[in-house]
């Protein structure tokens, strides 16, 4: 029997949500799917995903959110009252502020889900001088399977509109330069979103992105880490076996 969007999304917050993970604490993260052209789950703004509901999932128009992007000027206010007028249903719960983010991704051919957490290695990181090398670098081959030969790098930016509009901006820049889509978007002193075809997808790649972290701060205690080349990244993730690997997968 096949499961509904709603039920793979509350399956992929509750993965993302374990505390054992490191990748989210209290009312941190939050995640996605798209139902169609119009419309896409999120998460509501506050809810835990240890434990997300289906009443703590809000169906939004993708519409007057990703007109947001193009907008100038707006208050605090006015972006909240967009988000609200966005629900399908008045009485629903407040979407996510990062909705926006959410919105525009789901739009990239092939997306179907998005994850974003607050990783805590990840984070180490990214509060660091080496942020942008670790997004731009693999230490470990699957790494490069997993989360792409690249990530999006992201300076910081407040959450919400801000950082939405500096997501579009870096991630079409890398579509330019790489011609395929982002399976990672790394964001400064802020975290991590993953995204693809499927909820197993999304985990994956944050889940190889905290191990790669671990990797990357380990290394770096000992005076390194010693990157792969470029060329073995494209070898990795363009053998058979790894094509097959990745489809078993559901990556």
């Amino acid at each position: 029997m096949r499961s509904s969007p709603l039920h793979d999304l509350l399956q992929l917050s509750h993965e993302i949500g374990r505390e054992d993970r490191g990748l989210v604490i209290v009312g941190e993260g939050n995640t996605s799917t798209r139902l169609s052209s119009e419309t896409f789950l999120v998460k509501a703004s506050g809810a835990r995903l240890i434990n997300l509901a289906r009443d703590e999932v809000v169906e939004c128009r993708f519409a007057p959110i990703l007109a947001l992007l193009d907008k100038s000027r707006l208050s605090d206010e006015q972006i909240d009252d967009t988000l609200l007028a966005a629900r399908v249903s008045p009485t629903a719960k407040k979407p996510s502020l990062e909705s926006v983010f959410h919105a525009w991704l789901l739009t990239l051919p092939g997306i179907n889900f998005v994850g974003h957490a607050h990783a805590t290695t990840v984070n180490q990181v990214l509060c660091s001088p080496r942020a942008k090398e670790f997004a731009e670098c693999r230490t470990i081959p699957d790494e490069g399977v997993c989360c792409g030969i690249a990530s999006v790098y992201v300076p910081y930016a407040d959450p919400g509109l801000k950082v939405a509009r500096l997501i579009r901006r870096h991630t079409q820049s890398f579509i330019r330069r790489h011609q395929h889509r982002p399976r990672v978007i790394l964001m400064q002193n802020h975290g991590i979103i993953t995204m693809g075809p499927t909820p197993q997808s999304v985990l994956s790649a944050m889940m190889m992105a905290e191990k790669a972290a671990k990797v990357f701060v380990g290394a770096a205690t000992l005076g390194g880490p010693i990157f792969l080349s470029r060329k073995t990244i494209r070898r990795f993730a363009g053998r058979p076996d790894e094509a097959y690997r990745t489809r078993a997968l559901k990556l």
